[in-house]
């Protein structure tokens, strides 16, 4: 079960950059989202959002191993994570972000980014 993304019903309303900022990191900052809303330009009306797919790139190259699968979601281990910070560059559509202490930080599978969205653009399945 993972997230997926339809750009056809999105709205580029950015709900889901602010609930997950809200919700993981209790901000009210979309910059610092684990997702990312790009208007597809020059098309008009047309967004996308890179999400993160739980590929594993991260993990693989991780050297202290801090990044493990725990059911179906790749989670940063902060006690492990050493803040090298190679998994960031490592990822694949760029959604690994980096805290104000040099730490990563992406995605948990939390599903408010699906829950809030009023078109159904996001969605976990």
């Amino acid at each position: 079960m993972g997230l997926e993304f339809n750009h056809e019903t999105c709205s580029g309303c950015k709900a889901c950059e602010l609930v997950c900022s809200l919700q993981n990191l209790r901000v009210v900052n979309p910059s610092k989202a684990m997702l990312k809303v790009t208007a597809k330009f020059p098309v008009p009306g047309k967004y996308y959002v890179q999400i993160c797919d739980q590929c594993g790139e991260c993990a693989e190259v991780c050297p202290q191993e801090a990044i493990r699968l725990k059911g179906e979601t790749y989670r940063i281990d902060k006690n492990m994570c050493d803040g090298c910070l190679v998994c960031v560059d490592a990822c694949p559509v760029n959604v690994i972000k980096v805290d104000d202490h040099s730490m990563p930080y992406k995605c948990n599978n939390c599903r408010q980014c699906a829950e809030v969205c009023p078109r159904d653009a996001l969605t976990f399945h």
